[in-house]
């Protein structure tokens, strides 16, 4: 099966709830062609394939910030009665094993290659983030070592300025009178 689906719809159907990234059921409802209706009765049917850190419902508070997020002006919950399951990567894997159609899977197959993506890339972010640091902890050093020297010069400068006549050491010849 052949999908066009473009990875910025699926990024931007992708929230940060309990520190995972997930999916709502009916974002994903929508991508797999089925009622969010359906796809929850498939969920409940097969409930142990879905542990908590697979699928979890979002409590009033997080339905509340998920309002907030998505700006819907609906009361209640949007014409839904009730709150929304959201599914991680491996919930979504397994939302291709019981809904058992192609397009599910297929679906499923390019929701995962996109959260790979993203775990991808947040890595490589923070290499690159490591990195800065590590340049900036050389060059803050180097600004030290840089300020130190230029006070010794400041210093250096000061005491040629300060320089008062030495007393000759010696023999010293008299003075001639005229």
């Amino acid at each position: 099966m052949r999908l066009t689906l473009h990875d910025e719809l699926i990024v931007n159907k992708i929230y940060f709830f309990r520190k995972q990234k997930v999916m709502l059921d009916s974002d994903l409802a929508e991508l797999y062609q089925v009622e969010t209706k359906r796809l929850k009765e498939q969920v409940k049917r097969n409930i142990e394939r879905f542990p908590q850190q697979y699928m979890f419902e979002l409590t009033e508070g997080e339905f509340e910030i998920l309002r907030s997020q998505i700006a819907t002006s609906k009361e209640g919950r949007g014409g839904t009665r009730y709150l929304p399951m959201v599914f991680t990567e491996h919930g979504i894997l397994q939302l291709s094993n019981v809904l058992k159609s192609n397009r599910a899977i297929a679906v499923s197959f390019r929701i995962i290659d996109v959260f790979v993506r993203l775990r991808q890339s947040l890595s490589d972010n923070t290499e690159l983030r490591l990195a800065i640091e590590e340049i900036r902890k050389k060059t803050d050093n180097n600004s030290k070592n840089i300020e130190i020297v230029f006070k010794y010069l400041d210093e250096l400068l000061e005491k040629k300025e300060d320089k008062k006549p030495r007393k000759p050491i010696g023999y010293k010849l008299p003075v001639k009178k005229q």
